[in-house]
């Protein structure tokens, strides 16, 4: 007769833990993207410019891209656990005090503290994925990595597609304050239930099967150093595979947050489509996001098994992001608008299909690090939105679209350069 424990279950655990990282994705672009919406409503509202709003969305990816690095330390230290609980509450605040703001403070106090409360989401944000992915390594085996990363990316898609409709008819409905704060709730149960559910690691949750640890297994993987000295630290950013990971990163963001933050605006003003109409189109490209990172974390798990981790890796960002390039070039040089929009929807998805490569690499690399060097390389990421936020609110006040779109392409080309000088059969111990 078969043991219970070895019996196996109709849902494994570590999937139950999965759809929770999955929605804390969701919920952070949900919360990230809103704003962005808002923002043809809050201009004229409260007399904000579009480099105002540039600057307001430029102190999230601010606090969200320093804080990459520290966040994912803590993470290792405080355990995943308590750090959603801690970040998420945080982040939760900070979402619903941006719309409340408004009905006390007008001008230059209130500019001041949208940036301030931009700045605290990005921060409270930070950990988000780095700790994830440090999740993902102690829950699912080696060969899954690039698949699980590549599956909660179209979390963060489908969070990003969803926010556009949703924020301009609840804004439709109810204005543009009481839009954010009813979309902000559904932060509350989700932390409520990671706190109740969620676990560091297999062997610390009371459910977990004996068999289903022996399906997880150990290969390859090291133990999560929850120390993290600050001799680690500099060994992390002075590794080569880190940095080039860092660098080709930040390029492919740069055309990520041009798609990402600013496609319903360009829509709006260059396009010359409606509120209401650029609300369901803009959420097109984040849905073709969403089907590339599936599909990429799928490809790039095929390919590290047939070619091993290296290749396995490298190929998919090397021929989809000049492909991602191109078609920022085609989309910006339409002239039928919804072919702009298709284009668009198919350049994002070019893009993230890199996502399971580059964060499976990163926890290839780090091995019972992946944390802290995760981190190490989404700041780096997250510095293709610090840099290009800025320019792009500055060419987008100019009607400048063209020059943006060509900077993108740019970046795109030189992200794929990037990954001929990674190794990610090499880990931070080898160096």
């Amino acid at each position: 007769m078969m043991n219970s424990a070895a019996r196996p279950q109709a849902l494994r655990i570590r999937w139950r833990i999965f759809s929770m990282l999955f929605g804390f994705g969701f919920v952070a672009y949900l919360q990230q993207k809103s704003i962005t919406v808002t923002a043809a409503h809050m201009m004229p509202e409260l007399g904000l410019s579009n480099f105002q709003i540039s600057l307001i969305e430029w102190a999230f990816v601010l606090g969200y891209g320093l804080l990459q690095l520290p966040g994912g330390i803590f993470g290792q230290r405080v355990g995943a656990r308590r750090t959603f609980v801690i970040i998420g509450s945080a982040a939760f605040l900070a979402t619903i005090a941006t719309p409340l703001a408004p009905y006390w403070l007008s001008g230059v106090s209130l500019f001041a503290v949208l940036l301030i409360l931009q700045l605290l989401l990005g921060s409270a944000q930070a950990a988000t994925f780095p700790v994830s992915a440090g999740v993902f390594e102690v829950w699912f085996p080696p060969r899954r990595w690039a698949f699980v990363q590549g599956l909660q990316t179209m979390g963060l898609s489908l969070g990003a597609a969803f926010t556009p409709p949703l924020i301009t008819h609840l804004m439709a409905a109810v204005g543009w304050q009481q839009a954010l704060l009813w979309s902000s709730l559904p932060a509350v149960v989700l932390i409520s239930i990671w706190a109740w559910y969620g676990r560091n690691s297999p062997r610390e949750h009371p459910s977990v099967s004996a068999g289903e640890l022996a399906e997880i297994g150990n290969e390859s993987i090291a133990p999560v150093d929850a120390t993290v000295s600050a001799k680690q630290v500099l060994k992390i950013l002075a590794n080569r595979n880190v940095l080039l990971l860092g660098i080709s990163y930040l390029c492919l963001n740069y055309s990520f947050y041009l798609l990402s933050n600013w496609v319903f605006l360009y829509l709006v003003q260059e396009r010359k489509f409606s509120i209401l109409e650029s609300g369901w189109l803009a959420s097109t490209p984040p849905l073709a996001a969403a089907l590339g990172a599936g599909i990429g974390g799928v490809l790039t798990s095929a390919l590290c098994l047939r070619l091993g981790n290296r290749w396995g890796y490298r190929l998919v960002p090397l021929i989809a992001m000049p492909i991602a390039g191109a078609l920022l070039l085609v989309s910006v040089n339409a002239a039928n608008p919804y072919w702009a929009v298709a284009g668009l929807a198919c350049c994002f998805a070019a893009v993230e299909l890199n996502e399971g490569a580059y964060w499976g690499a990163a926890m290839t690399v780090g091995r019972g690090e992946t944390m802290a060097v995760s981190g190490a390389m989404n700041t780096g990421g997250n510095l293709g939105g610090i840099i290009g936020i800025p320019i792009i609110g500055y060419l987008s006040g100019e009607h400048l679209w063209r020059t943006a779109f060509v900077l993108g392409a740019g970046f795109a080309f030189a992200s794929a350069v990037a990954w001929l000088g990674i190794s990610v059969d090499e880990t931070t111990e080898s160096e």
